[in-house]
């Protein structure tokens, strides 16, 4: 859809950041009752999600079916060279040898799977909505194709990291264990209840912030770009080539083209600080206070 299709700024804009959900009225722009509203899904993040994880693991899958001990192709090297790294970032943390089994292998799987969902962010912001609104016929269709940008999908993922550090933490220390640490760390057993409200409190701080993060960066990101495509849709809703419209398309061009090429690096970085947290979080589960 263009900017300019009976839309100001503000509209177009909003619009971008609308999801398309299970309940119709707030699929229709209506709004959501509450803050935390349980009722509905966000349809487009839980699908592209899905799909990107897919086509992460079936990369990964390829990486590992063509491995021979031969010299690599490009490929075969690339996923070489990025299962090493993210194996010695793991090793440098995690000294568990068992634990490495399944933390390393799911490091990567996080790494690849968050960098693929960021970069949706680079693809036109309009290219997947219009072609949706064609599939459905609908005016002005909804449909959010970053999922990393819906705090949904960012703060499920951080939980998921949060009960693999329960399982481990009951999995090194035992149960008991690690009830007993939630009481008497870290200022013994005579201030247990302020222990286990501060443990607790680590816990919840933790997750949000490491899901916060990486939404609060995609975010912004794909807020940037639909300023930049504004400027674009300026173009078009002017009606007339005048002498601010030669400065525009160029303007747009080039905004448009040097963001993407920063961004590479910013949905790198995110995927690679959720990936080297993981690692931490998950390695402090296995410390004993």
């Amino acid at each position: 859809m263009a900017a300019s299709e009976a839309m100001n700024p503000a509209d177009y804009i909003k619009h971008h950041l609308q999801s398309l959900t299970s309940v119709a009225d707030v699929t229709h722009g209506q709004g959501l009752k509450n803050i935390a509203d349980f009722s509905f899904f966000n349809l487009d993040a839980i699908f592209f999600s899905i799909v990107l994880g897919m086509l992460g693991s079936y990369f990964l899958y390829r990486g590992a079916k063509s491995a021979t001990a031969g010299v690599p192709n490009r490929f075969q090297a690339a996923v070489e060279l990025l299962f090493e790294f993210v194996d010695d970032m793991c090793k440098s943390i995690i000294h568990n040898d068992e634990s490495r089994k399944v933390v390393a292998p799911l490091g990567l799987a996080l790494f690849v799977w968050i960098f693929l969902m960021n970069a949706m962010d680079l693809l036109p912001v309009d290219l997947l909505p219009t072609i949706w609104q064609g599939m459905t016929g609908q005016h002005h269709a909804l449909l959010r194709v970053v999922p990393t940008a819906d705090l949904n999908t960012s703060l499920a993922i951080a939980i998921g990291v949060l009960l693999i550090c329960i399982y481990y933490s009951v999995k090194i220390k035992g149960l008991g264990g690690w009830i007993h640490e939630l009481f008497t760390a870290p200022f013994g057993p005579w201030l247990a209840p302020a222990n286990f409200i501060l443990n607790i409190l680590e816990f919840l701080s933790k997750t949000v912030s490491h899901g916060m993060r990486l939404f609060g960066n995609m975010y912004a990101g794909e807020l940037v770009f639909l300023l930049i495509a504004l400027l674009g849709g300026g173009v078009y809703a002017s009606g007339h080539i005048g002498l601010i419209d030669p400065f525009l398309i160029i303007f747009h061009v080039i905004a448009g083209s040097a963001w993407a090429i920063f961004h590479i690096l910013i949905i790198t970085l995110q995927a690679f600080i959720f990936m080297a947290l993981a690692f931490v979080y998950i390695g402090q589960a296995h410390d004993h206070h």
